[in-house]
């Protein structure tokens, strides 16, 4: 409640009487894809957020089976009491690394106040994740030492040391 604004990883919502699930569904994925936070409903957007309340979702592990269904991850769902009324937080884990989530085909991601799908760039991003940096890779396979010699022009380094450049190497 004490946040000075939203963030990719916490969204308000008054969601008085009811809100979307398809919606939900797709906070969710955004949510995840930008590794986990919370949706809290029954709570105003605007800073000093107070607590309205909201009935939307009135069996909370009914809706926590239907996200597992549907974006066959979990997301635990809280319903809280406060005297100003009901608030129900949706707490949303991490995609895993190098993995995007998505829903129908679409990967959602937060913009602003907006849910937008992902971007060709964002996406590479994600996928990236799991791959090693360049300079980790090998840049070739099963090399003998005459092979590393070769690939490297040796011949240079040994003319700048005014060395004798052999054409083998020891093992």
């Amino acid at each position: 409640m004490d946040a000075p604004r939203e963030t990719e990883n916490l969204e308000f919502k008054e969601a008085k009487t009811q809100f979307d699930t398809t919606k939900l569904f797709r906070y969710c994925v955004a949510l995840a894809n930008e590794r986990g936070g919370k949706l809290v409903l029954g709570v105003t957007n605007k800073i000093p957020r107070q607590v309205v309340g909201t009935n939307a979702f009135e069996n909370p592990g009914d809706i926590q089976q239907k996200i597992l269904n549907k974006l066959h991850f979990l997301v635990k769902v809280e319903a809280l009491s406060h005297p100003n009324g009901r608030v129900v937080i949706f707490h949303v884990p991490s995609r895993h690394r190098g993995t995007a989530c998505h829903l129908e085909g679409a990967y959602w991601m937060r913009s602003g106040e907006e849910l937008i799908p992902m971007t060709a760039e964002r996406l590479r991003e994600i996928f990236d994740e799991g791959n090693p940096e360049w300079f980790r890779r090998t840049a070739l396979d099963n090399c003998s030492a005459s092979d590393v010699i070769r690939l490297l022009d040796t011949q240079i380094y040994y003319d700048r040391q005014n060395l004798s450049h052999k054409s083998g190497c020891r093992s």
